[in-house]
């Protein structure tokens, strides 16, 4: 048997052969009954000849060759001395027969002529055929028959909304089990967060040897809620820690609970912890806790909301949590990428104890990132993981992992025996700006092209403290048409005033370029504006960075700033205050690029015609044709375009903007 949810034995599951066969056998049990019911009801009689009353019967009744009859109601059955075929009649001879006496007979003449002729006549009532067998076999065969039916067709329902073990299954917990020899993912497995790992070890310690910590009166946390960005590795590290510490773990998804039925997701979460304490000790992994366990404060302008069995579900979680003793080794991990939107009761002492946060790794932990998803990977002697991990900032594990992965199918498809350099940094630039595709470009496209990314590079080349321009392209890539690409000499985890404020002039580069050159503008900076635009509103609403506004937070798009029944926390006056502020924020950035253009034109002229010319330049090229000396950057960045890139930060846990992602045109 395989496998149940449980980690135990269960059934196999009937195959759609097997029940279909089943459903046949019923249908032609049902037939079979009514067919022999019929049979049996029927008598065994003779075949009969229908004859006229007139002239016939009576012709025959004349000649004496009538012997017995036997009549209910109007209709007469016989018996003839001898067999009689009659021309018209086509079936096989026969001496019996069946007649109908018309109404308006003379009934006292034709007895004196049976009388006369000696026919026997018989006045018995119509025999039915039937006994209790027919009668039970008529009335309760069929119905029977159907109910079982019935009850079959509805134990597969079961079986396909319950598993295994049909309705008693129903409620319980789909988690899946798995065992401590099938633990094949530990610590060694995980690199780039040593501090989450750090915070872990402990809770492996106690699983090993709770007495350590119980003769000192010690409590190990019921809970520990896993945060971070998707994939930085939570569900990863929750894994390695049952391999660390060779216990039962139990994993499943929260929105797994929930059903359309109420109160299945709190029988299934009861089933879920009793299984961890007979099993303990163990782990119990809930991934994506935010599916139940979302606020019940009620909708604050429109935000949260309640919904029976999700609250249900999150009340049962709440009080397995303050219910079980901690010391019999059960540890709940839990696992969300929105800790903001949790409900408060989860998140108090003695419930969810613990908060560990995942953030994206420095270089040193990509370096380790790397090591891990390229141990099964045969790299060749010009391979620079160091190299790698220093230009893949902002990158987390999921990413770089998918890195390697598309440099060994790339290095697979141009047919080499060892993943390269190449390979993998072909891979990375496929999966941050897109695929190169070869379309045709009329002339004067691929000259605004050109200059859009050299506006965008001789910008950031210009900008003090900006991030140094590693490639600059008009090969399509994706959806953009060119792409500008910088990349930090070393990470940051702050960024100050100047700096955003630089990154909007770099967006801003392409857009002033066709201007310039050009006296006309295109939709091919749409993305630049819209991240000139979010750039903006968050260095002013959310940062606090303009000297007009304050250090206020005012960003009306936040959630939590909708406090109040219509979602309005700002006032008018306010609102368009922090409006005129953005847009004088970026008109004045604006402005600028435009003087720096203006003044470098010839730098801007000399790199849109080497890039009309080679259609990629690197870094080293790119800087030599602008006449302009490299400079260290200071942060993390890319540009895209003609609809070039710029970051775009976003609110987060810590005071630093979002990794940068590239925008298409």
């Amino acid at each position: 048997m395989r496998p149940g949810p449980d980690g135990r034995g269960s059934p196999p599951q009937p195959s759609p052969r097997i029940g279909r066969g089943l459903l046949i056998f019923f249908a032609l049990l049902l037939i079979f009954n009514i067919v022999v019911a019929s049979l049996i009801q029927q008598p065994a009689t003779q075949p009969r000849v229908r004859i006229p009353y007139s002239p016939t019967f009576l012709s025959e009744v004349k000649a004496g060759n009538v012997e017995t009859i036997s009549s209910t109601s109007s209709t007469v059955n016989g018996k003839f001395r001898k067999q009689v075929r009659y021309p018209d009649q086509k079936a096989t001879p026969t001496n019996r027969f069946v007649t109908q006496i018309p109404s308006f007979a003379d009934d006292k003449s034709l007895l004196a002529l049976l009388e006369e002729k000696k026919v026997t006549i018989n006045a018995s009532a119509p025999s039915t055929g039937s006994s209790l067998l027919v009668t039970l076999l008529l009335s309760f065969g069929p119905a029977l028959l159907i109910i079982l039916l019935f009850v079959w067709l509805m134990r597969g329902m079961a079986r396909g909304i319950g598993g295994a073990g049909g309705i008693g299954a129903f409620g319980r917990s789909r988690a899946q089990r798995v065992e401590p020899s099938e633990q094949h993912v530990t610590f060694d497995d995980v690199a780039g967060i040593d501090e989450a790992k750090a915070e872990l070890s402990e809770l492996v310690d106690f699983l090993r040897d709770p007495e350590k910590y119980r003769r000192l009166g010690g409590r190990i946390p019921r809970g520990v809620l896993l945060t971070g960005s998707p994939g930085t590795g939570k569900t990863l590290l929750a894994r390695a820690l049952a391999g660390e510490a060779q216990v039962p773990f139990f994993s499943i998804s929260a929105s797994e609970f929930v059903e359309m039925f109420v109160g299945v997701g709190a029988s299934r979460v009861r089933d879920l912890f009793n299984q961890a304490k007979e099993a303990a000790p163990a782990i119990i992994f809930i991934d994506e806790l935010d599916a139940i366990g979302r606020s019940r404060a009620g909708a604050i302008g429109g935000f949260g909301g309640g919904h029976d069995e999700r609250e249900q579900t999150l009340n049962q979680i709440l009080t397995e949590m303050d219910g079980f003793d901690p010391s019999v080794g059960v540890i709940v991990l839990s696992a969300t990428n929105r800790p903001e939107v949790l409900d408060a009761a989860l998140l108090r002492p003695g419930r969810f104890d613990r908060r560990v946060a995942l953030q994206p790794p420095d270089t040193a932990g990509r370096r380790k990132i790397l090591e891990v998803h390229t141990r099964s990977v045969p790299l060749s002697q010009d391979v620079d993981l160091d190299r790698l991990a220093a230009t893949t900032a902002g990158m987390v594990g999921a990413d770089l992992a998918n890195v390697v992965n598309e440099g060994a199918l790339m290095a697979a498809r141009r047919g080499h025996d060892k993943v390269s350099m190449a390979d993998l940094h072909d891979a990375l630039e496929k999966l941050v700006l897109g695929t190169e595709r070869r379309i045709l470009l009329s002339a004067h496209e691929r000259e605004r092209t050109a200059f859009h990314e050299a506006g965008h590079a001789i910008v950031a080349m210009l900008t003090p403290g900006g991030d140094p321009v590693r490639k600059v392209s008009i090969i399509p890539r994706g959806v953009a048409l060119g792409v500008t690409l910088s990349a930090p000499e070393a990470d940051r985890f702050s960024y100050d005033r100047s700096y955003l404020l630089g990154k909007i002039e770099v967006a801003l580069g392409g857009r002033v370029a066709e201007e310039l050159v050009f006296d006309e503008i295109t939709t091919g900076a749409q993305n630049d504006l819209k991240q000139v635009t979010e750039l903006a509103r968050n260095i002013v609403g959310s940062w606090g960075m303009s000297d007009v506004i304050g250090p206020l937070v005012l960003n009306a798009e936040d959630p939590q700033m909708l406090a109040y029944p219509g979602g309005e926390m700002i006032s008018p006056a306010t609102r368009q205050l922090l409006d005129e502020e953005v847009r004088r924020l970026v008109e004045d950035a604006h402005d600028r690029v435009t003087r720096l253009l203006s003044e470098n034109r010839g730098r801007l002229d000399a790199l849109a015609h080497a890039l009309l010319e080679h259609e990629t330049l690197e870094q080293d090229e790119a800087y030599e044709i602008a006449g302009i000396e490299p400079a260290k950057g200071r942060s993390a960045g890319e540009v895209a375009g003609p609809a070039a890139a710029a970051p775009t930060p976003t609110p987060a846990e810590t005071n630093r903007p979002a990794p940068d992602t590239p925008t298409r045109r």
